[in-house]
């Protein structure tokens, strides 16, 4: 396999915001239509989260990951990732310190991995650390992380570990050396969300030095850091994410029209560094999916 290909993953739509800005992605057929242009735009893996087709909001409800996967299938062979971080969020009850408030989704282990044990797409996201994560926190429960990667592993699919935090890089690897996620281990640099690891060169860096030595990586940045995150994994030997889950702008002052541009750009900032995007075929090869 070519060293110098550069696996682009587009994250589609997320879980933040809503309908009042008409650019995200909200029916399964808006999100799969914006994942096969991005495709075409250079990207190899579509990480999917699904939304409430009404309101905008995120949603766990399996027909409308099915529907969304069957669309791409149907017409590409883009490789698809499904989300689990959905069924983690939790804010208290301000009038009583355990009690659930608004806005919490709380669900069990095999509810947040039903749709991918369904439809076993290639690779799956698997957040494993708890962390305050903007005006939520997000739970994840070591022995539910431990549960979901058992069930994950047993379908056949192949984790993302998602790390926010120094912290949750040993978790992901306690999960290796148990055996719960299977070797080469992939990896995904989650940074600058509030308040995790910083997206910064130096905590890049940092952070892509403590992972297993046979890891897999990728790395993004949100909002203003996006594109200088893009351009650090790529100089780091790392793989690259971008996408409207992540930051809706190509630069400052600047929306974004779509997920195909901000691959656009992502691409020319690949290549800029003497490298080339991988086709999903190739992607399969570079991530061990075949």
């Amino acid at each position: 396999m070519r060293s110098d290909r550069i696996v682009v993953t587009v994250a589609v739509t997320g879980s933040f915001n809503d309908r009042s800005n008409p650019v995200i992605p909200v029916t399964p057929q808006e999100i799969a239509e914006s994942a096969l242009r991005a495709q075409e735009a250079g990207a190899a893996v579509a990480h999917i989260h699904v939304r409430d087709v009404e309101t905008g909001r995120p949603s766990m409800r399996f027909e409308l990951y099915e529907e969304v996967v069957q669309r791409i299938r149907a017409r590409s062979d883009l490789i698809i990732n499904l989300t689990t971080g959905p069924g983690g969020r939790f804010i208290p009850d301000d009038q009583d310190p355990v009690g659930l408030g608004p806005g919490t989704g709380m669900r069990s282990p095999e509810k947040r991995v039903e749709h991918v044990i369904r439809l076993k797409p290639e690779l799956c996201s698997l957040d494993v650390g708890s962390m305050n994560f903007g005006p939520q926190v997000f739970v994840n429960f070591p022995p539910h992380i431990e549960a979901m990667a058992e069930r994950i592993r047993d379908a056949g699919v192949k984790p993302e570990l998602e790390v926010f935090d120094m912290g949750h890089v040993e978790i992901a690897k306690h999960l290796i050396k148990t055996g719960r996620v299977l070797n080469p281990p992939i990896f995904q640099l989650c940074l600058g969300i509030n308040w995790g690891m910083p997206a910064t060169p130096r905590d890049m860096v940092f952070m892509q030095a403590a992972l297993p030595s046979d890891a897999i990586w990728a790395g993004f940045g949100i909002g203003a850091t996006a594109f200088s995150m893009v351009a650090q994994s790529t100089l780091l030997g790392g793989n690259v994410r971008i996408g409207i889950e992540d930051t809706l702008h190509l630069g400052k002052g600047k929306p974004t029209g779509s997920n195909a541009e901000l691959v656009e750009k992502a691409v020319r900032i690949i290549r800029v560094l003497g490298k080339e995007p991988a086709t999903s075929e190739e992607a399969r090869g570079l991530l061990g999916l075949k």
